[in-house]
């Protein structure tokens, strides 16, 4: 039987277990972290010796400088080669996702203040950036479209993705993937390398302005590093969800969305929040019914007994209030009428509605992106989007009249800064 920890609000020890289910984010490893500055200073010392001398002791390979780009044309074959409907899926996939983040692209603008001086914004594309994909326990090409296709919305002028070939083998449907969301480069180099390669440059590898994508610990550990270098999107921890239930909920349907997240990895987590004194013991029945036709069965039990948990509160406020506590990854909303609980929630890096929302369709296909911020960081973070692959410069043009006016000003504030040098720079511009 597998058990998954329960909490009450009305709990005596309530706050005390819940802020253990709160503090279970990953802290910085002093010795992972060291490991990683050294990969990452030997590469940037050494270049492409030391990238090709990782890649070849951590994924069993003897590549040389030549064999770490993927050509163009096996990117082809792989679209052409792998199952229709698979095609046909990763094509709709790309088509929604497209589709969404249009919607998403920002404009520069202007106006032109009391004084005169026109002042705006202007937005322009990144004009490189590297995509990290990656490929340990699993093939992830809906990370590739999720990655690319806003960058490509964005306008960003070249886009490199570099994903790790063990025993220099690379899954085809990922390098489909690649092709229809419009990679321009591919790399087969992974882990902590791949991050020094994309933020200094290595041999055939460019240097790019940003990182972006998900990875194990040292590849997160990495992207911390580099960061300053070149921008980066987030420091992605394990997957999780958070359910809100009511009565009108399946309760096979809320085990089954649980296990989606749960088999990640044995670190992910699903939290189920009700006020159904009745669904708990439903979900967990369900729970244990199903489990063993599962076929990572192991990663979600580990999982659901490590870092799950089911929340009993008394009304639909205190779940929200619940919620935005955890600020979770992906919020599911499986009740009679999600929009009374909408409103009430704050903190939450994408929010599913309704009981056929399934988060799943989410990670897929429906459009929005599935990078999303991680242990508790929806606070103050927002899904990867088409804005994270541009910038926004100011602009500043005054006539003489409003120099003139905006120098009274200045010279009177860089004065007070102890800043000559400033005030003499405005004051030439006054009248």
């Amino acid at each position: 039987m597998l058990g998954i920890t329960r909490l009450s609000v009305s709990d005596p020890d309530f706050e005390n277990r819940f802020a253990q289910l709160l503090s279970g984010n990953e802290i910085l490893d002093q010795e992972l972290t060291a490991t990683v500055s050294n990969i990452l200073n030997d590469v940037r010392d050494n270049g492409v010796t030391a990238l090709v001398e990782y890649t070849n002791r951590f994924d069993r390979r003897a590549a040389g400088p030549g064999d770490l780009e993927v050509p163009q044309t096996v990117l082809e074959q792989a679209v052409a080669t792998i199952p229709q409907d698979l095609r046909r899926a990763l094509e709709d996939a790309a088509e929604r996702i497209t589709a969404y983040h249009r919607h998403q692209t920002g404009r520069s603008w202007s106006f032109e203040d009391q004084d005169g001086s026109t002042l705006g914004q202007r937005i322009t594309p990144l004009d490189r950036v590297g995509i990290y994909v990656p490929g340990g326990k699993a093939a992830y090409p809906s990370t590739v479209l999720m990655n690319a296709i806003p960058a490509r919305v964005a306008g960003v002028g070249e886009i490199v993705m570099t994903a790790p070939a063990p025993d220099n083998e690379l899954d085809p449907v990922v390098l489909a993937a690649a092709h229809i969301a419009g990679v321009d480069r591919v790399f087969s180099v992974g882990g902590a390398q791949a991050v020094a390669a994309l933020a200094f440059g290595a041999g055939p590898v460019p240097a790019v302005d940003k990182i972006v994508g998900p990875g194990n610990r040292y590849v997160a550990a990495a992207k911390r590093l580099v960061f300053g270098v070149v921008g980066i999107d987030m420091i992605a921890g394990p997957s999780e969800v958070v359910i809100v239930a009511d009565d009108s909920a399946d309760p096979d349907w809320i085990a089954m969305d649980m296990f989606a997240q749960a088999e990640h990895d044995e670190d992910a987590r699903a939290i189920l929040v009700t006020a159904d004194a009745s669904l708990p013991a439903g979900v967990e029945a369900s729970v244990n019914r199903q489990i063993s036709r599962m076929e990572r069965a192991g990663i979600i039990r580990a999982a659901m007994e490590n870092n799950g948990a089911m929340i009993l509160v008394e009304d639909a406020q205190q779940a929200c209030d619940i919620v935005n506590r955890l600020a979770p990854e992906h919020l599911e909303l499986a009740v009679q009428d999600p929009d009374n609980y909408l409103e009430g929630i704050r903190h939450a890096g994408a929010i599913f509605l309704g009981h056929f929302a399934a988060e799943a369709l989410g990670d897929y296909c429906a459009g929005p992106n599935h990078v999303l911020p991680t242990a508790r960081t929806a606070r103050f973070s927002s899904p990867l989007g088409v804005y994270d692959f541009q910038k926004r410069t100011s602009l500043v043009q005054c006539t003489p009249e409003s120099a003139s006016r905006l120098a009274e000003t200045a010279t009177i504030l860089a004065r007070a800064e102890g800043l000559t040098a400033h005030a003499r720079a405005a004051e030439l511009r006054m009248k």
